[in-house]
């Protein structure tokens, strides 16, 4: 009997202790150490429900209600209704009867050390996007990108010191001329690239890992950059922070950017059973927009060898060209992949050829690993 009554303490005092650090998550305005605690805001009120259902069904049903309202009210905060019917359009202006062209990205967290290489570029050819932003590109990655070079022929590949890799922005459209495209250590990569036309900022960004690690400082580093986006621009990456985290609030109001909120998750561990993502993962890869871009499907594709899942986004351009009036650099028609509703029927056409930026502004190889710097179209 005194057993079972030990049990029964340890089951009543358990939901409150797992309350702490989810309050604590809630504090993550004061200090990045309280950001740390929000990233886990689902799994921690998750088990707290579990915990409090026994509780329920037993004399001490007050806490365990007190505990199920408490990660009833934790969970109402992170889970928006896009979060289960995808988001809605950035900007709504235009209507169904001037239909836009549509332009599809690619953003995958390759993994540094992952030897899946051909998954990978099955996942690009399936896909088929516009232009591809990739984090985690190291040196053993560069050849599998040099496969790319001919349909994606404008590139910034972006160096780091780090064991991590850089970033990267390959694209099958042309480069703006009238902005360089630039590398900010191996964090951020930001090019602005022609869509029909009309220029739009891409930029790949990896963030580091949470407190006590270095983000809220490479945040901090990274400001300028990001305010500096142009009117029109598209942000995809892996910061290491959940959706509902001041870090990812802090990138969204620096660069004026809209984020596209989804809360699927899209980072598990290696080596855990892949069943088990969709429960214990974290959606740490995000989506952000500004100025003329309107999105219309933000969608998780398949597994590329990675340890995150790669995001696929749809966009259109407000007072871009209209559907049917693509400029030369289009991919050609493939069928939609699942989760995403094709809009649009690309027309085969070919590419233009290798850039050239030798009447471009200086190069910014200074910037760059200059291992990396000579495999791009920088050399």
């Amino acid at each position: 009997m005194r057993h079972l009554g030990s049990a029964i303490s340890l089951l009543v005092w358990l939901p409150l202790v797992l309350s702490v650090p989810l309050a604590l998550g809630f504090l993550s305005h004061l200090h990045p150490f309280f950001d740390s605690f929000a990233h886990l805001r689902i799994h921690l009120a998750a088990l707290l429900i579990l915990l409090s259902l026994p509780l329920l069904a037993s004399r001490h049903w007050k806490p365990g209600t007190t505990a199920l309202v408490v990660a009833t009210a934790a969970l109402a905060t992170v889970l928006p209704a896009s979060a289960f019917f995808g988001p809605n359009p950035v900007n709504a202006a235009g209507g169904p009867d001037a239909p836009r062209a549509v332009y599809r990205l690619l953003h995958l967290n390759l993994r540094y050390d992952s030897p899946e290489h051909a998954r990978m570029l099955s996942v690009v050819g399936r896909a088929n996007p516009d232009a591809i932003l990739l984090n985690e590109v190291s040196e053993q990655w560069l050849p599998a990108l040099d496969r790319l070079t001919a349909a994606y022929p404008f590139r910034l590949v972006c160096g780091s010191e780090s064991p991590y890799g850089g970033v990267a922005i390959l694209s099958r459209r042309p480069f703006d001329s009238s902005r360089s495209p630039s590398c900010f250590g191996g964090s951020l990569a930001i090019a602005s690239v022609n869509f029909g036309g009309q220029p739009v900022d891409l930029a790949s960004l990896h963030l580091t890992w949470p407190w006590p690690f270095r983000q809220a400082e490479e945040i901090d580093d990274l400001a300028p950059e990001l305010a500096g986006l142009a009117p029109s621009a598209i942000l995809l990456g892996d910061l290491n922070a959940t959706a509902w985290s001041t870090a990812v609030e802090r990138v969204a109001t620096t660069g004026g950017l809209t984020q596209i909120r989804s809360i699927r998750p899209t980072w598990f561990a290696i080596g855990l059973p892949k069943a088990m993502r969709p429960w214990l993962g974290l959606g740490i890869d995000h989506a952000f927009a500004k100025g003329d871009v309107v999105v219309d499907q933000l969608a998780i594709g398949p597994d590329a060898g990675s340890d995150h899942l790669p995001l696929l986004v749809e966009f259109s351009l407000l007072n871009g060209a209209p559907d049917g009036e693509r400029d030369r650099q289009t991919a050609s028609s493939l069928p939609a992949l699942p989760g995403l509703r094709r809009q649009d029927r690309r027309p085969q056409s070919p590419l233009s050829p290798m850039m050239s930026f030798s009447t471009a502004p200086p190069s910014p190889c200074s910037l760059v690993s200059k291992s990396i710097c000579r495999r791009s179209n920088w050399a």
